[in-house]
């Protein structure tokens, strides 16, 4: 019996914490809902709010070029030997038998297969003449990484290999990672890795040596670019403060490109060899071989949309707010009456959708964002707009406050001649970025702030649960 009333007394009590809690607002938000309907003085109106595609992985919807386009094995046929010993030569590789051929196309299929599938180049039969490979994956689409690229290698990692970026669908490139067994000799490069980096200097380009190594760490195959780590930099080790993230990514233009791409390439320089030496009798032991390729990510959609579709072998926005183009980068038709600007993560957990409003409606009036639900946003915590100086603004010849593009204001306020933010009345700051009432009487919970105490669940409902737990307490007294 008392074990009874004790698992009676602890559901009540959770009740209890649970009703007192239930008012109090989440820290951050998905931003995957891009409007809702809501009442207001005027009735039942939209509340738009900022938005994104979910992540999803992203190499279901790429294009795979390589360069030698005749750089896959099997044509003609030929036998591989292992690394670690050249006398076991019983990988075949035909281009004609579907059984035997390793097309690049198995480098994005399911994996846990038996045996393992793959893409495999021609053995270094060319030596010295160096093997190079150039792996471009192109989506026609700007792209949004979420979480770490991974190259899973069936042969010996590449001591020697680049990972680059495109911004401009592969008109110019730019280096996101080194990788080598000796970064010095192979790129005159001090080793580091990412855990070298900081805030101050997480934009930097880096050489690696922790995934290079020979035939000896043969059960370590991926070569990785690790975008979590470079996020934790901002949100912590588990990435539980993604409102500093956000908060950084909203303000610094660097940092969100640094973070986007059209196009990626993996140049492939030199084979694993498992020695100083390369042995010129039995060069069919080095060649490449990848199974997986991982690469996680959302459209980018500029905070615009919540959905991205893939028709006719491209990808695009669902556009919400009144935007339209692939990227949701431009106001729709007669809905350009102010000038277009990307969504803001800011305030959190909602953020600023900045929708394009009517041609016949002035730039001074306000959409519906910034009237709306205020009191639920105006709680969530504040982000420090501070930024590092690795990942400062361009400079300019003449100082700016804000603009449209690099430094936006937050939270609804105006650029007004890239001067100063015009905030709205409950906001103030530089960027808008602070709640008007932290400096009044009483802080943000008291009465005139404008902002919705946080408070406990009503009296009726408190009162009912207190009731349950005496009448629960009384019934096991007499028992």
């Amino acid at each position: 019996m008392r074990f009874q009333f004790a698992l009676t007394l602890q559901a009540l009590w959770t009740a209890v914490c649970q009703a007192a809690m239930q008012h109090y607002p989440a820290a951050w938000g998905h931003y995957d809902v891009c409007k809702s309907q809501v009442y207001s003085d005027e009735g039942l109106t939209w509340d738009y709010m900022a938005c994104q595609p979910e992540a999803a992985d992203m190499t279901q919807y790429l294009k795979v070029t390589l360069d030698p386009p005749n750089i896959t094995c099997g044509d003609p046929p030929e036998t591989y030997c292992a690394l670690e010993n050249p006398y076991m030569c019983n990988n075949e590789c035909d281009a004609t038998t579907e059984e035997l051929a390793h097309p690049p196309e198995l480098m994005f299929d399911i994996e846990g297969r038996n045996p393992t599938t793959f893409w495999q180049s021609t053995s270094w039969k060319k030596y010295p003449k160096a093997l190079l490979v150039n792996i471009t994956l192109s989506w026609n689409k700007t792209i949004e990484l979420t979480d770490d690229i991974v190259l899973t290698f069936e042969s010996g990692r590449p001591e020697q290999m680049v990972l680059e970026k495109s911004l401009d669908y592969g008109r110019s490139w730019q280096p996101y990672q080194f990788y080598a067994t000796d970064c010095l000799d192979a790129f005159t490069m001090e080793p580091k890795t990412v855990h070298d980096l900081t805030q101050h200097t997480l934009l930097d380009i880096i050489c690696t040596e922790d995934y290079s190594r020979g035939y000896v760490w043969k059960y370590d195959k991926t070569v990785r670019f690790e975008i979590k780590d470079r996020f934790a930099l901002f949100a912590g080790p588990r990435l539980h403060n993604m409102a500093s993230l956000y908060g950084q990514l909203d303000t610094t233009k660097n940092l969100r490109d640094f973070f986007t791409i059209t196009d990626l390439r993996i140049r492939l320089l030199r084979p694993a060899t498992g020695a100083t030496m390369v042995d010129e009798n039995n060069l069919s032991r080095y060649f490449y071989a990848i199974s997986d390729i991982k690469v996680q990510g959302r459209c980018k959609c500029n905070l615009h949309a919540n959905s991205c579709v893939f028709d006719k072998e491209k990808l695009s926005c669902e556009c919400e707010h009144n935007t339209t183009g692939p990227d949701c980068g431009r106001c729709k038709r007669n809905y350009q009456g102010r000038a277009w600007s990307a969504g803001s993560y800011l305030p959190i957990p909602k953020g600023t959708a900045n929708t394009c409003i009517p041609n016949n409606i002035g730039p001074v009036i306000r959409p519906n964002v910034s009237s709306l639900g205020v009191a639920n946003r105006k709680e969530a915590p504040q982000v420090a707009l501070s930024t590092a100086p690795s990942v400062h603004v361009a400079n300019s010849k003449r100082a700016r406050v804000c603009d449209n593009e690099l430094l936006r204001c937050q939270n609804g306020g105006v650029c007004v001649n890239n001067v100063r933010c015009n905030c709205p009345s409950t906001y103030t700051g530089v960027l808008c970025e602070k709640s008007r009432c932290e400096s009044e009487l009483g802080g943000c919970g008291g009465a005139d702030s404008g902002h919705a105490p946080m408070t406990p669940p009503s009296s009726p409902r408190l009162l009912l649960l207190l009731l349950l737990l005496g009448s629960a307490l009384l019934r096991a007294a007499s028992c």
